[in-house]
């Protein structure tokens, strides 16, 4: 029975991850370019300049399909916690479900409010209104990714709780120390940022594009094409950089309450002072060695502690079975990190080529551009994949184990969902991202704000969605 309790649990795991992996680029979508709808119409409102509201009509439309995807991805999740994750739930319900109810009861009821006349409205309110509602739908989605985020961050730090004797369920006793928990502020900044670099990327791209597309065919691009380009690329210059800060205090405070994690991510086994950073190797959990190796002296020490003489945690500090999968994490946390220097690269690019008055003219730079587009996204899934993974084997860390949290579910059901769930997801979200990429094919053009709103696509008039998951927690991931 326990192998096929461990398969079982194996699958729950994967399948949380396959949905939660799928919903979390949408929701981060949403957040970016919701703010990025919101700049565009405060500056049309301020300069009366029509390129403004002509990337705001193009932009809104990918919008809607974005935000209907986000709404339906995270639909399913809410369910997997009650059929897949009820110990969890029945245990962490009182604390993780109220932060939870408080995400519908603001973002999702603030956004599900102001969207109608956001998408639909433009001709219908005045402007001071209109902008006041797209304004509501983008502070919606941030108060949506905060109360996600306070409630996985209470499962990666948890405090302010009490452990009911009997039942073994986490009783709330001060929900200021549960919401502002250690890991809650970092985390909420990097995901935040996360999510406009993610959109800067995707907006660039689509302006390198058509950038390119009028150079193949002896035209100039049209306005909105070089603007959005153009503050994509502002965006990519500034905000890389603010990242890998943010990164560097959340990886500080990591090392202060996970420092196992850190460990794992590292491919550290020996603690020591002085540590080299590992560039590159295999982490062995068997023979509890790094293979293959590359070491930078003294740079581990100083990266994780800022200081030459600093103490880095090894694996072997902790017992065998509260250790992470060093092996994920360690490849994931490097991926995250070299996509980050790639951007910070292209962000500086770009600088140079606006001091030399070329940012429109080099099209070596739109190739690089155009293959950035899912960047973004990508190390976004990875530092998803290394915070959840490295959490491991915990779901409330250090508290309760993922697999004391796992529903006693049939291994041949769990598979059976599981085999269905990635069909359906293919097909669905196929179908969408095929949608978004032919609206993103077609440039945006100088008028484009005199096309009737009535030709927007209805997507998301109304909804009846109880509950979005914003930037997914991945809560029994």
């Amino acid at each position: 029975m326990q192998p096929s309790h461990d398969i079982a649990l194996l699958l729950a795991r994967f399948q949380f991850a396959f949905t939660v992996g799928v919903h979390i680029v949408f929701p981060a979508f949403s957040i970016g370019l919701a703010a990025y709808l919101a700049v565009l119409e405060g500056l049309w409102l301020k300069t009366r300049r029509s390129a403004y509201l002509d990337l705001y009509r193009y932009w809104i439309k990918i919008f809607s399909i974005v935000f209907g995807m986000g709404v339906v991805s995270g639909l399913v999740m809410s369910y997997e916690f009650g059929t897949n994750w009820s110990v969890f739930s029945r245990k962490a319900g009182p604390i993780t479900g109220v932060l939870l109810s408080y995400e519908v009861m603001t973002a999702f009821f603030l956004e599900a409010g102001f969207l109608g006349v956001m998408l639909f409205g433009m001709n219908k309110v005045g402007r001071g209104l209109h902008y006041a509602a797209t304004c509501c739908v983008s502070v919606g989605t941030l108060i949506s990714m905060t109360w996600i985020l306070a409630s996985n961050s209470w499962m990666q730090t948890p405090q302010g709780y009490t452990i009911d004797a009997a039942t073994g369920r986490f009783i709330p006793a001060d929900w200021l120390a549960i919401i502002f928990n250690p890991s809650f502020p970092f985390r909420l900044v990097h995901m935040g940022l996360a999510a406009f670099l993610s959109v800067a990327f995707i907006v660039g791209a689509t302006g390198a594009w058509h950038l390119l597309k009028a150079r193949r065919a002896g035209t100039q691009a049209s306005e909105p094409v070089r603007l959005m380009f153009s503050m994509a690329m502002w965006m990519a210059a500034f905000v890389a950089p603010l990242q890998v800060l943010a990164g560097d205090a959340h990886g500080l405070n990591t090392l202060k309450y996970q420092p196992v994690k850190i460990a794992a991510m590292e491919g550290d086994w020996e603690s020591e002072a002085r540590a080299p950073e590992l560039l590159f190797g295999i982490p062995n959990m068997k023979t509890e060695h790094t293979d293959y190796a590359i070491r930078l002296p003294l740079a581990g020490s100083l990266i994780l502690t800022h200081s030459l003489n600093g103490k880095v945690p090894g694996m072997k500090d902790f017992p065998r079975d509260q250790r992470p999968p060093s092996p994920v994490i360690f490849f994931s946390f490097r991926i995250m990190i070299a996509l980050a220097m790639l951007m910070i690269l292209v962000g500086f690019w770009s600088l140079w080529l606006r001091r030399r008055g070329t940012l429109f003219s080099s099209p070596g730079f739109h190739r690089v551009a155009v293959c950035m587009a899912p960047t973004g996204f990508i190390a976004l899934l990875c530092g998803w994949v290394t915070t959840e993974v490295g959490r491991q084997p915990w779901t409330v860390y250090g508290l309760l184990r993922t697999s004391d949290s796992v529903s006693p579910i049939a291994l041949s059901n769990m598979a059976l969902t599981m085999t269905v769930f990635v069909v359906v997801y293919v097909i669905v979200f196929g179908s969408g991202i095929g949608i978004l990429g032919r609206l993103l094919a077609r440039a945006p053009q100088e008028g484009e704000h005199e096309t009737s709103p009535s030709h927007a696509p209805n997507i998301l008039a109304t909804s009846t969605h109880p509950k979005v998951i914003n930037p997914s927690s991945g809560e029994g991931a």
